[in-house]
């Protein structure tokens, strides 16, 4: 806030500025003009009832200056005025060449046109305003030098209008190109949130899910054996520890420079981990593999993904109940990843986030692929996601 408001002070002190130094620039050349006009004028023509040349000619010029201070605000009418009170007075000059100038610049053929034609006119009516030793020039030549000082003023007008245009266009054009960086780096920030917040779902969902099914089985059920105890209570531990552990992968991955790489991400080939992981917390889980060849790791890895999630899911709502893990696909088609789970046999409960599904169709939209999840006839739930499969090989012989 700072900032703008000394920025703001400053334009305001440039702007002041350039002002002062135009009414100078025209209190200079109307002096000029002046002073050439009293060189031209009879010895003694003041001391013989000439006082217009050093009254009123001064106060006409004085008053056009003062205008001039309106002349944005009143463009047309302060530039009239001026260029008819510049036939009194030679003084004036300046003052009507800066309101020439200053009026051309809103670049209007029609408002320049007619303050020229004004100016044009009056200075036909000064011609006979002081009595100058040479003879006056014909009237045609007096209105083409009139004509031309105008036009002279009229371009120097048009070629400022122009260079503020173009500097107006470039600032609006800076502020635009800033808003975008700011809206593209505010989009950068959302989105690493969100894939932050992916990763850190997709690391502890199914680990805290497997926790909580192990440690529910534990609370209710009173007939389980020493041994039976002892296995479950050790698998909690061991999805804690690989909880911490990924979970410190992922935080490390955040706090490490950017052109640290990241820890390797899970795929294809740590399917049969985790369905491993399910069977040792007493689930019945079975895989179906029939991919040809390898996969990009960017659909392995949301193949991987989607099982994970599929799992922690089954677990969360139908503990107990058997779960099916199809996957099967080639290259030039699609991976087609299934996770059906039967209905739940206990009535035990887990606490959900509500978030999976929705980042695991982000996740599989950003592949490129489609995701459905619905419940199935029997009671169970069915959650299915096609991945595409581009055939690169095939691509390249083409």
């Amino acid at each position: 806030m700072a900032t703008t408001t000394m920025t703001a002070g400053a334009a305001s002190r440039h702007e002041g500025w350039q002002h002062a130094w135009r009414l100078l620039a025209a209190v200079v050349l109307g002096v000029f003009f002046w002073f050439l006009t009293a060189l031209q004028l009879p010895r003694g023509y003041v001391h013989d009832g000439g006082y217009w040349y050093v009254v009123g000619d001064p106060l006409v010029a004085l008053a056009c200056l003062t205008a001039l201070v309106w002349r944005r605000r009143f463009p047309l009418p302060v530039t009239m005025a001026v260029a008819m009170a510049s036939a009194v007075s030679a003084l004036a000059t300046g003052a009507a060449f800066l309101a020439l100038t200053s009026i051309a610049t809103r670049r209007r053929p029609v408002e320049t046109g007619a303050v020229m034609a004004a100016y044009a006119a009056a200075s036909l009516l000064a011609v006979e305003l002081y009595p100058v030793r040479d003879s006056p020039p014909s009237l045609w030549h007096h209105l083409l030098l009139a004509a031309l000082s105008a036009g002279i003023a009229a371009a120097v007008g048009v070629a400022v209008g122009a260079r503020r245009a173009e500097v107006s266009s470039l600032r609006e054009r800076a502020r635009s190109a800033e808003r975008e960086q700011t809206a593209r780096a505010a989009q950068a920030r959302t989105q690493e949130r969100n894939r932050i917040a992916r990763e850190m779902h997709d690391v502890l969902a199914h680990r805290i899910s497997l926790v909580a099914m192990q440690a529910g089985v534990l609370d209710h059920r009173g007939d389980l054996t020493a041994g039976e105890n002892r296995l479950l209570v050790r698998g909690i531990v061991d999805s804690s520890h690989q909880a911490l552990e990924e979970l410190r992968d992922v935080l490390g991955a955040l706090r490490s420079d950017p052109g640290h790489p990241e820890p390797p991400q899970p795929s294809l080939d740590r399917l049969p981990d985790l369905v491993a992981e399910g069977r040792a917390s007493g689930r019945d889980v079975t895989l179906t593999t029939t991919v040809s060849g390898e996969p990009p790791d960017t659909v392995g890895r949301t193949c991987y993904r989607i099982a994970q999630e599929g799992l922690a899911n089954a677990a969360k709502h139908a503990p107990g109940a058997p779960v099916r893990v199809l996957v099967e696909g080639e290259p030039g088609h699609a991976v087609r990843v299934s996770v059906r789970n039967a209905p739940a046999t206990t009535t035990v409960r887990l606490p959900s986030s509500g978030f999976g599904l929705l980042g695991l169709l982000e996740r599989v939209a950003l592949a490129g692929g489609t995701l459905d999840h619905r419940p199935t006839p029997d009671g169970g739930y069915l959650l299915t996601a096609r991945l595409p499969w581009p055939d690169h090989h095939r691509e390249k012989r083409a």
